[in-house]
C-alpha cells in the first residue's frame, strides 16, 4: 500500500469496445499524493462490481453504465464525476439515495462541438462530398452540386440553448444564418442578450427552420424528441444535425422520412446504437455520420480530464464540489 495516499482509489471506468482513454496519466498527476488512479476497460457494469467496496472516487467516460448494482456497493466513494456533459448513464436517483454526489464537466467541449456542428452542416450544405468524389473520378465538374442555396435569409433552428447551443449560434450567425431557437428552460429575455429570435414550441421552430440543430441533454423528456411527427413537420429542403445524444432521434422514424426524400440532408455525431448505426442510415444520400467525434480536440480531450481530476481532488480533500447534478 502506498502510505501517500492512504489506501485510496480512484477509478477510471472506460469501455474495452468503444475506449475514450488509453492511460491515466493526467489524472495521476492531478492526483498524485491523495489517491492511486486506475484505467479499468471493462466490457459490461458487472465486471467493475468487484472494484466497488474500494472505490473512494470514479471518473466515468461514456459508453459505460453505472447503476444501482454498483453504486449500492460503493461504500466510501465520496464523488462520481461524468467525463463530459450528459450523464444519462449514471443512475441519478440511486446515487443520491446513496448520499454519493454526482458531478459532470459542462464545459469542456462547448467550442469544439459547435465547430463540428457547423462544420458538418457547411459539408452537407455545399455538398462537398459529391464535389470531391467528382474530382477524384476525373471530372471537373461544378453542376454536380446543385442545388446549393444561398445561407444568408435561411434559417437556422436551434433545440436547446445552453453553453454549446449558445455557441452553435454565434458561429451560425457568422456565415449568415437568420437564427432561432426553442428552450423553455432559458430565462425569457435571452434571447436579447445573444441577438436571435426566440420560438415559443418547437412545432414552430421546426416548421420555420432550414436548418435543425439538437442541443439538447438525453432525459425522459428529451427522448425521442424527433420522432415521425416532429420531422413531418420539417421543410423537405432542411437539414438536421445531432452532435447532442443519439437517442433524442427515433432513428426508425428518421430513416423512414430520409429514404422519402423529405430532408436535403442528416448529420449526426451521435447515434441510438453506438457504435452500431444502422445500415440504412448509411446509405442514405447526402447523410453524414462521425463517431461521437464532436468533443475532441487535442486541447479538449486534456481539458476534460484535468476538470475531472480536480473535481475528485476536491472531494478527497473535502472541498466543496463543483458542477454539481445530483447529491444528497
Amino acid at each position: 500500500m502506498n502510505d501517500a495516499t492512504n489506501g485510496r482509489n480512484v477509478y477510471i471506468l472506460d469501455s474495452v469496445i468503444v475506449p475514450d482513454a488509453w492511460d491515466s496519466e493526467v489524472e495521476a498527476e492531478i492526483l498524485s499524493g491523495f489517491s492511486k488512479v486506475s484505467l479499468l476497460h471493462l466490457r459490461s457494469e458487472e465486471e467493475f462490481v468487484p472494484y466497488a467496496p474500494s472505490a473512494d472516487a470514479i471518473i466515468m467516460w461514456h459508453h459505460l453504465n453505472l447503476t444501482r448494482l454498483s453504486i449500492s456497493r460503493l461504500s466510501r466513494a465520496r464523488v462520481i464525476v461524468r467525463n463530459g456533459v450528459g450523464v444519462d448513464n449514471v443512475d441519478l436517483e440511486a446515487a443520491y439515495e446513496f448520499g454519493i454526489p454526482v458531478c459532470n464537466v459542462p464545459d469542456y467541449g462547448t467550442e469544439e462541438v459547435a465547430d463540428h456542428t457547423l462544420a458538418m452542416l457547411l459539408s452537407l450544405w455545399r455538398r462537398l462530398d459529391a464535389l470531391k468524389e467528382s474530382v477524384r473520378s476525373g471530372a471537373w465538374d461544378w453542376r454536380v452540386a446543385e442545388p446549393v442555396r444561398r445561407i444568408r435569409g435561411t434559417t437556422f433552428g436551434i433545440v436547446g440553448c445552453g453553453r454549446i447551443g449558445t455557441a452553435a449560434a454565434r458561429r451560425a450567425k457568422v456565415f449568415g444564418f437568420e437564427v432561432a431557437f426553442y428552450d423553455p428552460y432559458v430565462p425569457s429575455g435571452y434571447e436579447k442578450a445573444i441577438a436571435v429570435k426566440r420560438v415559443n414550441t418547437l412545432e414552430e421552430l421546426l416548421e420555420r427552420s432550414d436548418v435543425v440543430s439538437l442541443h439538447v441533454p438525453l432525459t425522459d423528456g428529451t427522448f425521442h424528441l424527433i420522432g415521425l411527427d416532429q420531422l413531418q413537420r420539417m421543410k423537405p429542403s432542411a437539414f438536421l444535425v445531432n452532435t447532442s445524444r443519439g437517442p433524442v432521434i427515433d432513428e426508425k422514424a428518421l430513416v423512414v422520412v430520409a429514404q422519402s426524400g423529405r430532408l436535403a440532408g442528416v448529420a449526426l455525431d451521435v447515434v441510438e446504437t453506438e457504435p452500431n448505426p444502422p445500415r440504412e442510415l448509411l446509405e442514405l444520400p447526402n447523410f453524414m455520420i462521425t463517431p461521437h467525434a464532436a468533443f475532441y480536440s487535442v486541447e479538449g480531450l486534456r481539458e476534460i480530464r484535468q476538470k475531472s481530476a480536480s473535481i475528485v481532488l476536491d472531494a478527497l480533500a473535502g472541498r466543496e464540489l463543483r458542477n454539481v447534478v445530483s447529491a444528497k
